[in-house]
């Protein structure tokens, strides 16, 4: 008898334990985070460039590893080397775990699922990427978009996204080009007004980020 209570126990425990983690992985996956804000720089000239990112203990993973901040040599066609490896690279990487308070807002789009690839060409180019930066952030998120029938999408002001994640890059480029997508899934189409875009042109050094984050 005492054996089969202690199986009883002991199963019991197993499933208390498979039960948490279960739940904290939900919490991770549904938890609100900038995902993969990738960041490219152009300078018109081969040049050392310092980035650095103003909430650093929000970071989750980053490529190369942030150590307070990247420091890099930049070229003119997007080729960086990491200064302290020598690692050559074509940007950095980061995500971020904050709340980041992204909501449907009064403007935006809805995107059906098979006119995701045409909206998100036509409003990637207004907002400055080139045709490298489009076609890696149309991968990354596409399987991500269509599955859902809808999509209301946003794309967030620089103020938003200095709130949420200062970027400072020194020396200060001519051009900076942040993007950040936010999303909502949804079944059918809601009511809202067109988010105006200003199109931005890009000259002497440039540096570019884009990314995404769900909204929950």
């Amino acid at each position: 008898m005492k054996n089969n209570n202690f199986e009883i126990l002991y199963y019991l425990l197993g499933g208390l334990a498979c039960g948490i983690i279960y739940s904290l992985l939900i919490f991770r996956m549904t938890s609100s985070m900038l995902v993969k804000p990738i960041i490219y720089l152009y300078p018109t000239e081969e040049t050392k460039v310092e980035v650095k990112l103003g909430y650093p203990d929000n970071l989750t993973v980053s490529y190369p590893v942030y150590n307070n901040s990247w420091d890099v040599i930049a070229s003119p066609n997007g080729d960086l080397k990491e200064i302290n490896t020598n690692k050559e690279l074509y940007s950095l990487y980061y995500e971020s775990d904050t709340d980041n308070g992204y909501k449907i807002e009064k403007d935006g789009f809805i995107v059906q699922k098979e006119d995701i690839v045409p909206f998100l060409e036509e409003k990637l180019e207004i907002l400055g990427l080139n045709y490298k930066e489009k076609e890696e952030f149309i991968v990354y998120w596409l399987p991500i978009l269509q599955k859902n029938n809808y999509n209301y999408i946003r794309f967030a002001t620089y103020d938003e996204m200095n709130e949420r994640m200062p970027l400072e890059i020194n020396p200060k480029p001519d051009t900076l080009i942040r993007v950040m997508m936010t999303y909502k899934g949804l079944n059918n189409k809601i009511d809202i007004e067109e988010q105006y875009l200003k199109k931005v042109e890009r000259n002497g050094f440039a540096a570019v980020e884009w990314g995404g984050s769900e909204i929950k």
